[in-house]
């Protein structure tokens, strides 16, 4: 286990803006907050089950976490909820290829964005960006789901820190049970798929890891390890 959240189990309504979602709470309408950014078409479906936590202040009662998915399983959407249980993983040294790594620093300002992570493993530096990935095919989990400006200008400053000699890595988070393989979602941003390919070829490592919502409120850690295709 990573996390152990407060969840209840909601409704989801509908989709307000970016930012806000309608969720039914022991039936009554709420307000959840939606970190999240991607479209979520396959999980933005009224009536579908729905985890939520309760939240304090704000113009928003609750955040919405995950939904129902597969073998009573949740796929989590909230992007901090998925940082929280990557950042657990690594100080808990549960994935391999960052075993001996510590947080250095978060929200790094490099050229003119910031990265998720300044991590430093055996004295050394490594420069992580990480996305979310809760866009199924079969096994596969995959990013994005629209186009994004931002992910591209990302993953073309960690393609300049490695021209630079620095170690630079992306990681996605598959967020949902079962899957197995990462692969860019071309029909959501082809200009992601054209720019992984080049940070590969440039020496930028990209890897995956996936996690899943059990019913008690566990997040637990699926696979440390995902098999990459880009």
């Amino acid at each position: 286990m990573l996390l152990k959240l407060p969840i209840i189990e909601c409704t989801f309504i509908r989709r307000l803006n970016r930012f806000v979602g309608i969720v039914g709470v022991n039936g009554e309408l709420k307000k959840a907050l939606i970190t999240n950014t991607g479209r979520l078409e396959e999980f933005m479906v009224k009536e579908k089950k729905a985890f939520c936590i309760p939240k304090q202040g704000g113009k928003t009662e609750f955040v919405l976490v995950g939904f129902l998915e597969k073998d009573g399983k949740g796929a989590i959407i909230d992007t901090r909820t998925q940082a929280r249980a990557f950042e657990r993983a690594v100080e808990l040294g549960l994935i391999r290829w960052l075993k001996g790594c510590r947080i250095k620093r978060r929200e790094v300002r490099i050229g003119n964005s910031r990265l998720d992570y300044l991590l430093e493993c055996d004295g050394k530096e490594i420069w992580v960006e990480m996305k979310s990935a809760v866009l199924r095919e079969g096994d596969y989990a995959m990013y994005p789901d629209c186009p994004s400006l931002r992910g591209q200008r990302h993953i073309k400053e960690l393609i300049r820190l490695r021209e630079n000699g620095k170690r630079a890595m992306i990681i996605f988070i598959g967020a949902l049970p079962g899957v197995k393989r990462f692969k860019p979602y071309t029909k959501g941003d082809p200009k992601i798929a054209e720019l992984l390919k080049e940070a590969k070829k440039k020496g930028v490592e990209i890897r995956g890891i996936s996690i899943s919502l059990l019913p008690n409120g566990e997040v637990i850690l699926e696979n440390e390890d995902l098999i990459i295709e880009v």
